[in-house]
């Protein structure tokens, strides 16, 4: 998406935010587990975190992703903004301290209530077992624990999130995508779906935990005895990231932001926690809450609520979660290194691209649609430029002035591909614009299958088709690589620069703006002559 938006609107500044959440018992637990194996079996948290991070950094310059800003937990600015937010909080009365219990998960680093949890078929089944008991969103494994924490008044913003996701008829409302997410959101706040009163629907939640059990986190400010919880430290990361301070307000950095992109399984915290906490920076006090209405608190200043949330469903691997205790994790660097940086990107988005429901990894399929890639796009390039059809469309371009290179068509299978290739933009802008990812790629692919049935029904390499046809179909072929090509760009770079490099474009004739209010059949751009070279794609 942030490949898309910069070449749609390259004059416009994208940020592009990703990074490393390094906080949490989760860490701790890893680090001490991997200082083990040390001569002196200390443990360094904050190193293992760097290294892990490093990980991360190096798996995205690897993949061709070009952030613009990689944040981490441990990082000073980052203490300073999550300070700043407690503390405020604090003050405006969102923050009380209370005894909390419920079902804690150090996978999810989170707390459940006894309605999101249940007992496993294992345990349920041996009577003489103890009861396991996992989260039903996730299926992460859970342990009863009761502590004096630090409170945030998440009850408080419940109406107000309500209407924030039931209407969106301003274009300050957060919009869930895929729709099937913005109803698991509205279902998380819709009194018909309350429990039993023991149970608040949408209760006050835990934003410390003691620091005699946590130890790797934040300390909450001016107590030494709690730790900041790792949610509450690890969305505001979205601020710190973007350059926020309690001086500089959300506009003049970029926030709020236009897309957020997150799993289905931490849909909770970034759609109701998140939005919640912003809401109670920008809005009043708690005493003066009653008086605020949920619109009037929706239509409060800086730092504002995201634009929309993308919310991606999971790859799994023979319809199981990837788990490294199962051995199930595919490693994407050795997949690039095997495929290839490009194929391993376009096989993501093609089928991963929907996000509505999980997707099994196959390696089958990876080979698959690496050979429908090599053939539709390098194989058809090979074929264009080869040496017996450019030299007959030489031929054929000498022919134009009899025959009128503008008049009508020589054969009537060029024309539908020159309008398909001419409509593809509209289309892919679409779909790219509705998150539709996935189908903004097969529309692609739709026109670059059509051009190889073009060129293989039409045989511009027999001694029997006409040269002036010849002609036609190689100018009509190199315009159509040129549009797909451009409409590729997000997801192949790579592939797609060394194509246009191969069909001699200037750097004008590469730019979105370039293809977006074509002539519907190409016009003069079909016709335009370039030094092409037939190179190897892949």
């Amino acid at each position: 998406m942030y490949g898309y938006r910069r070449l749609v609107e390259p004059e416009r500044e994208v940020k592009f935010l990703v990074g490393t959440d390094e906080h949490g018992l989760k860490i701790q637990q890893a680090a001490t587990k991997a200082a083990l194996g040390g001569k002196d079996g200390s443990v360094d948290v904050k190193k293992f975190c760097d290294e892990l991070s490093q990980v991360f950094q190096n798996l995205s310059h690897k993949a061709n992703i070009s952030y613009t800003t990689f944040a981490r937990t441990t990082q000073d600015r980052h203490r300073v903004v999550v300070e700043h937010v407690w503390r405020t909080l604090n003050e405006k009365g969102y923050i009380y301290k209370g005894e909390y219990e419920g079902w804690y998960s150090i996978t999810d680093e989170c707390f459940y209530t006894t309605k999101q949890v249940v007992q496993t078929p294992e345990s349920l089944a041996d009577p003489n077992s103890e009861p396991v008991y996992v989260s039903k969103e996730t299926g992460s494994r859970v342990e009863w624990s009761k502590e004096y924490n630090y409170m945030f008044r998440l009850s408080a913003f419940r109406d107000a999130l309500l209407l924030h996701y039931s209407k969106n008829d301003k274009p300050s409302r957060t919009t869930v995508f895929p729709p099937q997410y913005n109803s698991v959101v509205t279902q998380m706040l819709s009194a018909d779906l309350a429990p039993s009163s023991e149970e608040p629907l949408l209760a006050d939640i835990s934003i410390s935990r003691p620091r005699s059990r946590l130890t790797w986190g934040m300390q909450v400010p001016d107590d030494p005895e709690h730790t900041v919880y790792v949610w509450f430290d690890a969305l505001l990361i979205y601020l710190s990231g973007v350059g926020y301070s309690k001086t500089t307000p959300g506009a003049a950095i970029g926030w709020p932001a236009d897309l957020q992109i997150i799993g289905k399984d931490i849909l909770r915290f970034h759609a109701i926690y998140l939005p919640a906490i912003l809401l109670a920076l920008s809005g009043p006090r708690y005493s003066e809450l009653a008086n605020a209405s949920p619109p009037k608190l929706l239509d409060s200043p800086s730092p504002g609520l995201p634009g929309r949330l993308l919310t991606h469903a999971h790859w799994t691997v023979s319809q199981a979660k990837m788990s490294k205790s199962v051995g199930n994790v595919v490693d994407p660097v050795q997949s690039m290194e095997k495929y290839g940086v490009d194929i391993v990107r376009f096989y993501l988005a093609r089928v991963g691209g929907r996000f509505r429901d999980d997707v099994d990894w196959s390696f089958e399929q990876l080979e698959k649609h690496s050979k429908e890639l090599q053939s539709l796009v390098g194989n058809y390039l090979l074929r264009v430029a080869s040496a017996r059809i450019t030299a007959t469309a030489a031929k054929g371009r000498e022919q134009l002035p009899t025959v009128g290179k503008l008049g009508e068509p020589l054969h009537p299978l060029n024309a539908e591909l020159a309008l398909a290739a001419a409509a593809l933009p509209s289309k892919v802008k679409q779909n790219m614009d509705n998150l539709e990812v996935a189908e903004a790629l097969i529309a692609t692919l739709d026109v670059l299958k059509l051009a190889n049935k073009v060129i293989t029904d039409i045989a511009p390499w027999a001694k029997t088709c006409e040269p002036a046809v010849v002609y036609e179909t190689r100018q009509t072929a190199l315009f159509t690589l040129r549009v797909a090509g451009i409409c590729l760009r997000p997801f192949i770079p790579s592939t797609v620069e060394n194509l246009l490099d191969a069909l001699g474009l200037e750097a004008s004739e590469r730019t979105w703006e370039s293809i977006a209010a074509l002539e519907k059949d190409g016009g003069e751009e079909r016709w335009k002559e370039r030094g092409v070279q037939g190179v190897r794609l892949f």
